[in-house]
């Protein structure tokens, strides 16, 4: 073969060689654009071509028990525009400035920054708005729908319900802030959906556009274990009081003791969820919009001594025969620990030292049991950690060390001091004691439920047991005893005729931010249930700072327990039954109408009834009494009076000049009746029995002037 043949071989093998190399290459470049940056390109190819609106989902309803909304979602237009669609900017601008009541300056700045290829106008537009801008038909503007959260009630259960709010930036939709709303969010608010077109480079929509939609997920329902009408119920007795008492809190939980749902849930302060607080500051807002009665720690006083009683006899350290002795105080490490009656309770049995709310009883108690049983019984019952209710940021109480626990510490905490627990602890710890002795998780939700455009999806929740605590022995014993609070004992004023109604009443002391007692400064309970040998409805009140005279609990939330456990045993169909056991030997009498009258016919009047009476400020008319007229009550019962003076402008005389009376040796209930029976007002200055007076008995003065009495214990 001659050498130019071989020559051209090589060339050409040499060619071939190097169009394979050239085409394995291609493949693979081919194949590496293909399979690994395909996506990438794919993503970037359609974000060139098309263009996408959000389509929100509908949120979730919030209902309660029985289906009744209690937050639902609207819907507004909200407007975007695409600079590169508007082929005239400044007429586009000066329409919309007009029908927007915008500047239209503005507006045409937005609509001629082509660097952006959407830019939005308005969001949440009005009705009438929307309808006059679609009227225009300007090619370039685009609608979407953002969702908008209504309460139709308003204020009720708005601790419960919470808010929500616009995230930041449009197409993202609302999020939940605040109790259910936050708490179930992820439920409740759905995945949006897509509107997709098809467009040029430049952003204008092709010819050949056809709009594809990527229908959006609605969210779940919520349902309640709220019940509407209880709420109102629960609600009117707050509103009430924080009136009345002018209050710093008012606060009141309604639940189910079997179960742990909470029928009713409220606090004042509070506040529209349609038009929330935002522009305050965090803390400001924050009392407004707080959950307190989950969120709020506090002395629980006597409503405490239930879970004393019950763990000392659960252990076996007192029976129902059990006695004890009160002088008055208890020595405990060194320190004198005075009981609320001056001079003590003498001797008693275990059901009247309950009844007499005696805290040396319960200081006995507490000790017997020791810390660590004590401790034991404390963590049983939910007390120094969170319920595990469907709200974020529950707080878990404050309970001190077990280790740095002396027996001074441990009296006090007996009978409810030296400890802090928030009032959702408190009544579902007293529900466990009183519902057979099972500790049930507190719940706000009881079922979910889902529509997938067939059929509803339907997630129950149910109860949940977390420990058994006392045996149903000891619960029957706590039931009985505290009965025999409302029939004999201090509770009288939430006595309901034909139902066996039980429960405890508390007046806490409160501490200044350096740790002193808080001088005037209480917080007034009452935690009650019926029927008592079957609970069905428990219900805690608390005010915290009433600003009256006599402030305990007896007094101040007795009776809103009274009405609000009466409505609700009605409502919930329970019927009253008067027999033996509901009367329990005590005499019931009509309270008389006394509002117009003078204090003093007034007093008579009750007197005569076989009532008994405080009156709230002085005057000389009575404005408002509690309990109302026409209630059946029990004989003794306390009416508290609200009381006005008569002004009629006439310069006072000699004649009109009250003379103090003389209230050594009294005590505070007995002075503040003397005093103010004459038109006087009582300032009062330590506990106990008085021991001076200024001004000095026999001093003439005006009406409605201040009298500053000292009380001290009795030696």
């Amino acid at each position: 073969m001659s050498a130019p043949a071989v020559t051209n071989r090589r060339r050409l093998l040499v060619f071939l060689l190097a169009v394979s190399l050239i085409l394995f290459a291609l493949i693979v470049r081919n194949g590496y654009i293909q399979l690994v940056w395909g996506k990438e390109l794919h993503e970037k190819a359609l974000d060139q071509w098309t263009r996408s609106l959000d389509v929100y989902p509908q949120r979730g309803i919030i209902y309660d028990r029985n289906k009744v909304v209690l937050a639902q979602s609207a819907s507004a237009d909200s407007i975007a525009v695409r600079p590169n669609q508007i082929s005239d900017p400044r007429t586009t601008a000066d329409k919309l400035a007009e029908i927007l009541n915008m500047d239209a300056d503005e507006l045409y700045n937005k609509i001629t920054d082509k660097s952006k290829s959407e830019v939005w106008i308005k969001r949440q537009l009005t009705r009438e708005e929307s309808v006059q801008i679609r009227q225009l038909n300007i090619k370039g503007l685009y609608f979407t729908e953002e969702p908008k959260r209504y309460y139709p009630n308003g204020n009720l259960a708005s601790h419960v319900l919470g808010f929500t709010m616009k995230y930041a930036e449009p197409g993202e939709g609302i999020k939940g802030q605040e109790g259910i709303e936050l708490y179930y969010d992820k439920y409740l608010k759905g995945v949006p959906g897509q509107i997709v077109m098809e467009t040029d480079t430049k952003g204008r929509e092709t010819p050949t556009n056809v709009e594809r939609m990527i229908p959006p997920i609605d969210g779940w329902n919520v349902i309640l274990t709220i019940d509407q009408v209880i709420q109102h119920f629960a609600e009117k007795a707050v509103s009430d009081a924080m009136d009345q008492y002018q209050a710093n809190k008012v606060y009141c939980i309604v639940m189910d003791p079997k179960t742990g749902d909470i029928l009713a849930m409220a606090n004042r302060p509070d506040f529209d969820p349609n038009n929330p607080p935002r522009e305050m500051g965090y803390e400001e807002m924050q009392a407004y919009v707080k959950n307190i009665a989950a969120k709020d720690n506090m002395d629980p006083g006597s409503t405490f001594k239930i879970i004393t009683t019950a763990a000392a006899l659960e252990a076996g350290v007192i029976s129902v025969n059990s006695a004890f002795n009160d002088p008055g105080y208890r020595m405990v490490d060194g320190q004198r620990i005075k009981c609320w009656k001056a001079g003590g309770h003498g001797h008693q049995t275990l059901f009247e030292a309950m009844q007499n709310s005696c805290n040396p009883a319960f200081m006995d108690m507490a000790l017997s049991l020791g810390v660590d049983r004590f401790y034991d019984y404390l963590e049983d019952f939910g007390f120094g950690s969170p319920t595990g209710v469907d709200l974020h940021g529950e707080e878990k109480g404050v309970i001190m060390k077990r280790d740095s626990v002396r027996n001074v510490d441990l009296a006090r905490m007996g009978f409810g001091q030296a400890l802090a627990v928030t009032p959702l602890q408190l009544i579902n710890g007293v529900c466990a004691v009183i519902n057979g002795g099972n500790l049930m998780q507190p719940r706000l939700v009881k079922a979910l439920e889902f529509d997938d455009g067939s059929e509803y999806i339907y997630e129950e929740m149910q109860p949940v047991t977390v420990r058994k605590v006392i045996s149903e022995e000891t619960s029957a014993i706590m039931r009985e005893m505290l009965e025999s609070v409302v029939t004999k004992g201090s509770g009288k004023n939430a006595y309901i005729p034909g139902y066996r109604v039980a429960g405890k009443t508390g007046t806490a002391q409160k501490y200044s931010e350096g740790g002193g007692i808080k001088q005037g400064a209480v917080i007034a309970s009452f935690i009650g249930f019926a029927p008592a040998d079957d609970p069905q409805v428990a219900v805690l009140f608390m005010v915290d700072e009433p600003q009256v005279a006599v402030d305990f609990g007896s007094v101040v939330a007795a009776p809103y327990v009274k009405m609000i456990l009466e409505d609700t045993l009605n409502y919930l169909g329970v019927e009253p039954v008067y027999d033996e056991n509901t009367e329990q030997e005590s005499q019931t009498v009509v309270v008389p109408d006394v509002t117009g009258k003078s204090l003093s016919e007034a007093a008579s009047i009750l007197r005569e009834a076989g009532l008994d009476y405080l009156a709230e400020q002085t005057g000389t008319v009575v404005t408002k009494q509690m309990p109302l007229p026409d209630a059946e009550v029990l004989i003794n019962t306390t009416v508290l009076l609200y009381t006005d003076s008569e002004e009629n402008g006439q310069q006072l005389g000699e004649d009109d000049l009250i003379e103090v009376p003389d209230v050594t040796n009294k005590s505070i209930r007995e002075a503040n009746n003397i005093l103010v029976s004459k038109g006087l007002k009582l300032r009062i200055e330590g506990t106990g029995l008085a021991v001076s007076q200024q001004p000095a008995p026999g001093t003439r003065v005006e009406p409605g002037t201040t009298v500053t009495v000292s009380f001290e214990p009795p030696q």
